[in-house]
């Protein structure tokens, strides 16, 4: 599978998994829904970037700069593991700034499980 049809089969599931989750972190009721919902943006966002400049190394480090402050600001609003979650998603993005495709690729086969660790923080 190509890395944007992988990362458009990424944001599907994400977006499932926010339309069937919902979740409480550390006694503090957390809307996993909200969560996944904007991290699915966020990755749907990187994914049309780097797809529109599959060569531009340029273009690629700064769409994945641009999702990696996105995120950290989404798990900024959440605690627990929610929040770990999302951080670790903000730092496979920050990995890739410098642009290397391979880099990209590499993190677009990590991106469902970043999904995951975000459902099984909401469960």
């Amino acid at each position: 599978m190509t890395p944007p049809r992988r990362l458009a089969a990424v944001a599907a599931t994400l977006t499932l998994a926010a339309l069937t989750t919902a979740c409480g972190a550390f006694g503090q009721a957390v809307d996993c829904n909200s969560a996944a919902q904007e991290a699915t943006t966020i990755v749907t966002e990187w994914s049309s970037a780097i797809s529109a400049s599959a060569t531009d190394k340029d273009a690629i480090g700064e769409a994945s700069k641009t999702a990696a402050t996105k995120t950290k600001e989404l798990a900024g609003k959440y605690d627990g593991e929610v929040g770990a979650a999302l951080t670790d998603l903000a730092d496979g993005f920050a990995s890739i700034e410098g642009g290397d495709l391979s880099k990209a690729s590499e993190f677009t086969g990590k991106v469902s499980g970043f999904q995951s660790k975000i459902v099984s923080a909401c469960s």
